[in-house]
C-alpha cells in the first residue's frame, strides 16, 4: 500500500454535466425571474402614462360639448327673438288692417247711401231732360229767380257723394277713393248718376247749360276762372255752401261761396 493511499487529495472535485446542468439552468431561471420582475415593474410603470394619454381625448371632447351647447343656446336665442319680431310685426299688421276695415266700412256705407239716392232718382232724370232743353234755348240770359235750397233726385245723389269725401286728402291727379284733386271729385260725384263728365276743370266748365249764379240750384257745378280755361271746380250743394276738394292744406271740404266766390256755374242735371 502505498504511503499516500489514505491522504485525501487536494485537487477540487470534477463538476459533473448533471451539476453544470443545474447550475446552468439556476442561472437561468434566476435571469428570467429578473426579466419578469423587470417587466412587470415596467408594465405597471406605464399603467400611469397610458391613463395621462387618455386625459386629451375626454378634454377635447368635453371642449366640442361645451361649443354645441353654447351654440345650441345662441340658436335657441336667436329663434326666440325671430318670433318675437314676427309676433310684433302680425300686431302692428292686424291693428292697421283693423283700422283700413273701419274706415272702409265707413267709405262703403256713404256711397251705398249716395248710390241709393242715385236708383231713386233714374225716374226723375226724364222729367230734367225737358228743363235742361229750356235752359239750352236760353243759355247766356241771365234770371232772377231765387237759387232753390232743396236738393232732389239725381242732384241729391251728387250732392251726398261729394259730402261723405269731406275730409279726404287733396292730391294733384286724384280720383279717389281717399283723395281727390277738384276736378276728379265732380267726375266720380257725377258718375254716381250716371252723367259722364271730362276729366279737367276747362272742359267741365263748359259740360253743361251756363247759369247764373243768382239762379244757382243744388248740384250745378261751380268753375272758377273763364269758362273753357277753368282753373278749379265745385259742386253747389245748396244754402250758399259748396263742395271741393281745394287744396293740398284743406283737402275736401264744404266752404259757404264768400269764402271763394267763383266765376260760373253750369247745370247738367
Amino acid at each position: 500500500m502505498s504511503h499516500t493511499a489514505h491522504i485525501r487529495s487536494h485537487r477540487k472535485p470534477r463538476r459533473t454535466a448533471t451539476s453544470s446542468l443545474a447550475m446552468r439552468v439556476g442561472v437561468t431561471g434566476g435571469v428570467l425571474s429578473m426579466a419578469a420582475a423587470g417587466a412587470s415593474a415596467s408594465a405597471n410603470a406605464a399603467e400611469p402614462v397610458t391613463q395621462t394619454l387618455e386625459l386629451p381625448t375626454l378634454t377635447a371632447d368635453l371642449a366640442t360639448q361645451v361649443a354645441q351647447s353654447a351654440d345650441a343656446t345662441q340658436q335657441a336665442a336667436a329663434n326666440y327673438q325671430l318670433q318675437a319680431e314676427r309676433d310684433a310685426a302680425a300686431t302692428k299688421a292686424a291693428k292697421q288692417a283693423k283700422a283700413d276695415l273701419a274706415e272702409a266700412k265707413k267709405k262703403a256705407e256713404a256711397k251705398k247711401k249716395a248710390q241709393e239716392a242715385a236708383r231713386k232718382a233714374a225716374a226723375e232724370r226724364a222729367s230734367r231732360s225737358t228743363e235742361r232743353a229750356t235752359l239750352s234755348a236760353t243759355a247766356g240770359t241771365s234770371t232772377t229767380s231765387t237759387s232753390s235750397s232743396t236738393a232732389t233726385g239725381s242732384a241729391a245723389a251728387v250732392i251726398a257723394f261729394v259730402k261723405a269725401q269731406i275730409g279726404d286728402a287733396y292730391v294733384s291727379g286724384g280720383t279717389g277713393p281717399n283723395s281727390w284733386d277738384c276736378s276728379g271729385l265732380v267726375q266720380a260725384a257725377f258718375k254716381q248718376v250716371g252723367v259722364d263728365l271730362p276729366r279737367v276743370s276747362q272742359s267741365q266748365s263748359t259740360a253743361g247749360t251756363q247759369v247764373s249764379l243768382s239762379n244757382l240750384q243744388p248740384g250745378d257745378i261751380l268753375y272758377w276762372g273763364g269758362a273753357g280755361s277753368a282753373y278749379h271746380v265745385g259742386v253747389y250743394v245748396g244754402d250758399g255752401m259748396f263742395v271741393g276738394a281745394q287744396n293740398p292744406s284743406t283737402g275736401v271740404v264744404e266752404k259757404p261761396l264768400s269764402y271763394d266766390p267763383p266765376s260760373g256755374a253750369v247745370r247738367v242735371l
